[in-house]
Formats: C-alpha cells, sequence, structure tokens
C-alpha cells in the first residue's frame, strides 16, 4: 500500500501518503467488508447484483426505464454489462452478475441469509419495517447490519470478524443513541425497538449476543450511521462515459452531445434525481479518513461496482493526510457556522479543519442564503 494508517490522541484515525501522488491519480483501490443495495432502490426495480451492486440491465434497458421511453442508444458497443454472466442463487431469487460474486456471496454471509421469498420470514419483516421508517431519498440500510452480522457467523475465525466490526464502533452509548434517533428520525424512533427484535430474530445469536443486545443494536446503527460509504452505479452514466471518449468528428459528437443531453432531460423528467442502482458499504480503509471541508481526495466507482477508488483531488505530499469530505457539494459551500452544524449533527465532532480555522472570524450563526440553500 502505498498510503499508512496513524493514530492521533486527537483526532484518532488517520490516512496519510507514503509518496507523492499528483492530481488525479488513484491513491488506492478497495473493495468492502459488506454493501448491499438501499431497500426503496431495489424495490423500485432498480437492477443490480446482490454482491457488488454492478448494474444487470444493458445500458439501453437502463435509458428507457428511467425515461418511461424507447430510447435506440448509438454506439451500443460502449455497453459494458453481460447479461450472458448474470446468475441467481439456486435456493432464493437473488440475482448476481457472474458466478464469481454468487461464490463469494454464499461463503461469506449469504448461506446465513439464504432463505424462500414468502412474505414471512424475519429477513422479509425486517426489511419491510426499515423501508416504513426510512423513506427515499435513501441515506443507509438495516440489511447491511444483518450483513454484517451474518459475515460474523461464517467466518472461519469469529474473533478477529467480531474485531473487524469493532474497529468502526467508538462511541458511548449515549452517542450511539443520539445517532440511532438521527438516522431514523424523530418521528420514527419508537419503532426501533420493533427493528431490533426483528434483527434478534432473523439472525442466529450464538458468539454474538453482545451484538445483539439492545445497547448492542444502538451501537451497530450508530456504526453504519457514522461509517457507511454510499455507493452508486449505472449501466447508462458507465455507457456515456465510453461514448464520450470515443474519438468523433466534430459534427457527430455535436449530435452525440446533443442527443446525451435530450436524454437526461427526459430521464430526469420521469424519475428526478433518482438515475443509480444506490447502496451503502463499510470500507475498512477508507473509513479511516478524516474529513476536511477543503479535501485533497475523492471517493469514485470507477468499475461500476462497489470497488472504491479514492482519487487526488490536488497534488498530494508525501506525509500528508489524506482527507475526503462527509459533506456533499452543496453543504460545502455553505458558511463555516452550517458546516459545522451538520457535521455535528450527523457525525458527533467539531471541525478543525484548515478552511474552518482559516474562516473561525464568520459569525457562529446559519446566514439567510444558507437556510435558503437548504430548504
Amino acid at each position: 500500500m502505498d498510503v499508512e494508517v496513524r493514530h492521533d490522541l486527537f483526532k484518532g484515525k488517520g490516512v496519510y501518503a507514503k509518496k507523492p501522488f499528483l492530481k488525479d491519480s488513484i491513491i488506492f483501490q478497495e473493495d468492502p467488508l459488506v454493501s448491499c443495495q438501499l431497500s426503496w432502490n431495489a424495490a423500485y426495480g432498480y437492477l443490480a447484483c446482490d454482491h457488488c451492486l454492478r448494474p444487470l440491465e444493458t445500458a439501453q434497458e437502463n435509458a428507457g426505464r428511467l425515461s418511461g421511453q424507447l430510447v435506440e442508444l448509438p454506439y451500443p458497443e460502449c455497453c459494458t454489462i453481460d447479461k450472458s454472466k448474470i446468475t441467481k442463487c439456486p435456493y432464493c431469487p437473488v440475482n448476481y452478475c457472474s458466478e464469481e460474486c454468487k461464490m463469494e456471496a454464499f461463503d461469506h454471509y449469504h448461506k446465513t441469509l439464504c432463505h424462500e421469498t414468502n412474505g414471512s420470514h424475519p429477513l422479509e419483516q425486517l426489511n419491510e419495517a426499515w423501508k416504513k421508517v426510512h423513506y427515499p431519498p435513501e441515506t443507509n440500510s438495516i440489511m447491511l447490519i444483518a450483513r454484517l452480522l451474518s459475515r460474523i457467523q461464517q467466518a472461519s475465525n469469529k474473533e478477529d470478524a467480531i474485531a473487524q466490526t469493532l474497529e468502526f464502533c467508538h462511541t458511548t452509548t449515549d452517542k450511539s443513541k443520539n445517532l440511532a434517533h438521527k438516522l431514523l428520525g424523530e418521528k420514527f424512533v419508537n419503532q426501533i425497538y420493533t427493528l431490533h427484535g426483528l434483527l434478534v430474530a432473523a439472525i442466529p445469536n450464538e458468539g454474538i449476543e453482545h451484538l445483539l443486545t439492545f445497547d448492542g443494536f444502538l451501537s451497530l446503527l450508530a456504526l453504519i450511521g457514522t461509517n457507511t460509504q454510499g455507493v452508486g452505479t449505472s449501466a447508462i452514466a458507465n455507457w456515456a462515459t465510453k461514448a464520450e471518449n470515443l474519438s468523433l468528428e466534430t459534427k457527430d459528437k455535436e449530435v452525440f452531445d446533443s442527443f446525451l443531453d435530450q436524454l437526461y432531460q427526459q430521464m430526469e423528467e420521469n424519475v428526478g434525481d433518482f438515475l443509480n442502482n444506490e447502496g451503502v458499504a463499510l470500507y475498512r480503509l477508507q473509513s479511516c479518513c478524516n474529513h476536511s471541508c477543503d479535501p485533497n481526495a475523492v471517493v469514485k466507482f470507477m468499475n461500476n461496482n462497489h470497488r472504491l477508488s479514492l482519487v487526488a483531488l490536488k497534488d498530494i505530499e508525501e506525509g500528508e493526510e489524506i482527507c475526503i469530505s462527509y459533506l456533499d457539494d452543496c453543504v460545502l459551500t455553505k458558511s463555516r457556522h452550517s458546516r459545522c452544524k451538520e457535521l455535528m449533527n450527523n457525525y458527533l465532532f467539531v471541525c478543525r479543519c484548515d478552511r474552518c480555522n482559516n474562516e473561525s472570524d464568520q459569525p457562529d450563526e446559519t446566514s439567510e442564503e444558507d437556510d435558503s440553500m437548504s430548504d
């Protein structure tokens, strides 16, 4: 690895460069400990591999579904989805993009979770209960906890698997409770007992009894609330990127750009911002990256699956800390006070990055412009 994790008494873990990185270079790539598709995203027919989230429909099928119209895409050779490799679990209706994903899922967690779909299984009830308290736009999924616990149950060394999980848990019981309430929203806080009961019924508890207590469940909710990374994959976006890189004549390029603009307008009119297969995942190395309001790295999904690529936003020197932003681009444009408020609400820390320190003379109040953007 060209990076290392260091421990700091004040900030905790951090990722540091062991060599220089140029802007736009890949710092590292990483597969997750576990990942899963968001519940409503799957329910609305966004077809993705149940293991790695790779799209299971061609770019043309994807464009037609999202736009609600018959679409004929030019340059079909730019579509990278090979539907001949799609396979399914022989024991349940779950689909995978390849035999490799099917076997990896079964060996790591799916053997524990596999069940016939009849609406009465505790896992199905857990998923439906979660959907009733976590409507779109989604940010997380309780099914990630189910996979995380099943991974422990199927591990050859349970102690190591538990230790890997506990690496993500670093909050007190009170903080875990606050984060769990934030994740569910005050309107649905009382449903936390229902979710806990359904999870306990769904997962074999031998060897992980401490994780399935109510306090353990709060810690797991806090874990996914503060450590998960959103994952997005798209057949049409991947096709568009490859088509845009074709060597086209100027006139052909203009025709293609016009077609692509019109297509995205049609898709957005039909489904709004919900263009991607969306999921969440837990990454051991990426989760060690600290936040900065002026980050020098960004997360991308260049393989159109759950494999994460961390890419340099600017030149990075050897020994420099590699920081990402926990905030989206819109929030990053807001005042220091608004950014810090968002970070405290969602991650329970006060940001002391260079940008925030340089803006320390700004008033400690939310500006009217920020309020307008939030609305």
